[in-house]
């Protein structure tokens, strides 16, 4: 038993001054200090193991685990990561610079890692951390110039790419970020966060079709995704094709009943169709978001007008005026409201003294609710033009009945 420790401890001490021996040469030909402290460490380990066996002494068992890890597996991993092309500088300083990100020191991860790149042309994680570092400073067309390096060294970056288009949308460049896009999704077609940006930039080129069938796709590998749904609507709305805008609302909020902006849409939706009772339900649930709450106390006071219940209009609309002074304007505007003008509660406040509301809104979520708003005004004004029409004719059917009368 004696013979098997002295043996093990002489195969340790052969090994570990062998590693030490070759980590020696790598530090006088590559010229790099950095590998002192694998050489130190080693020498530690080396010296306490000839202790053992000249004073034959029995180390703890974790000490002996630390002695192998220090004098032989690190050293082996090293070696081995380095066969592999992997520099332990490039290693080391990367880590460096993640502990430097993670404590907010910007300036000086920035520093290093322009060092280590300067060094290290090829180094995929340095160039995506400089990018991150750009990006975090506002200097987007620097993070794009390395996001583009990290993907060209790594193909299967599709973070990076994804980034890119972001970036590129960000500067207003559209059409690339659009080609980048959907480069990605033909090799990443599940890639949820690039079917949006690809759909919403669509939207932003009224590229209606092209983006229903961005989200379409998108469906196929998200098929329980709200926003995907949600988005569709919108689209849908868009095109005017407004039951199937209503089904994917519909869908989408029974995905997430805290998506109130899809409870406002449907809502205005069945105001325009004349569906009178479900628009109140939708726009009694919109009252829960605080963005959106002044809207739709405007429209249930549209919904009681229409009833031809004017006390609660004049209520609803003046809570809308209580939240949102930019309705004063829109509700002494509305000639549906004329009627019961008188009964409102108007403030006297200068028209530059409006506040204005702080909308939250995306762009292509702000064109589809001014798009349903008009969409109701459009209608009406036919159902008005058509009620004129209804009513002269009948004065002259009855001017007819009265002259025929007369003849008689």
């Amino acid at each position: 038993m004696v013979n098997m420790i002295i043996a093990e401890k002489i195969i340790f001490s052969i090994i570990a001054f062998y590693l030490f021996i070759i980590m020696f040469f790598k530090m006088i030909k590559k010229n790099n200090t950095i590998y002192i402290v694998v050489l130190l460490m080693q020498a530690i380990g080396i010296a306490v193991n000839f202790i053992e066996i000249i004073f034959s002494l029995n180390i703890n068992i974790f000490i002996k685990i630390l002695i192998y890890l220090i004098s032989i597996i690190i050293p082996l991993a090293i070696i081995i990561m380095e066969m592999k092309g992997k520099s332990l500088e490039e290693k080391l300083k990367l880590l460096i610079i993640k502990i430097a990100l993670k404590c907010n020191n910007t300036k000086y991860a920035k520093k290093v890692l322009i060092e280590l790149i300067s060094k290290y042309p090829k180094s995929y994680n340095a160039h995506k951390l400089l990018a991150e570092v750009y990006e975090k400073e506002g200097g987007m067309r620097k993070a794009i110039d390395e996001y583009v390096i990290a993907v060209d060294l790594n193909k299967k970056d599709y973070d990076s790419y994804y980034k890119i288009s972001f970036l590129l949308n960000e500067l207003d460049k559209k059409e690339d970020a659009k080609v980048m896009l959907q480069n990605l999704l033909s090799k990443k077609p599940e890639y949820l966060k690039a079917t949006i940006l690809l759909g919403d930039i669509c939207c932003d080129l009224e590229q209606y079709k092209e983006a229903l069938n961005v989200y379409s796709n998108g469906l196929r590998y998200s098929p329980n995704d709200y926003d995907l749904l949600y988005n569709m609507g919108i689209v849908y709305t868009m095109l005017n094709d407004f039951q199937n805008a209503k089904m994917c609302y519909e869908e989408a909020a029974i995905i997430n009943s805290l998506l109130y902006k899809a409870y406002y849409n449907i809502a205005q939706i069945n105001l325009f169709s004349n569906d009178l009772d479900e628009a109140e339900q939708y726009f009694t649930r919109t009252l829960e978001d605080k963005e959106l709450e002044a809207d739709a106390y405007y429209n249930l006071g549209k919904i009681y007008m229409l009833r031809g219940d004017y006390e609660n209009a004049v209520k609803f609309v003046n809570l809308a005026i209580q939240l949102d002074n930019n309705y004063i304007k829109i509700a002494t505007n509305e000639t549906m409201f004329i009627p019961i003008l008188s009964k409102f509660n108007i403030p006297i406040i200068d028209e530059e003294d409006i506040e204005k509301k702080e909308i939250s809104l995306t762009p292509k979520e702000q064109k589809a609710k001014e798009h349903l708003e008009n969409t109701y005004n459009v209608v009406d004004m036919l159902n008005m033009a058509k009620t004129r029409v209804a009513r002269k004719e009948k004065q002259k059917d009855e001017q007819e009945k009265d002259l025929g009368g007369r003849e008689k």
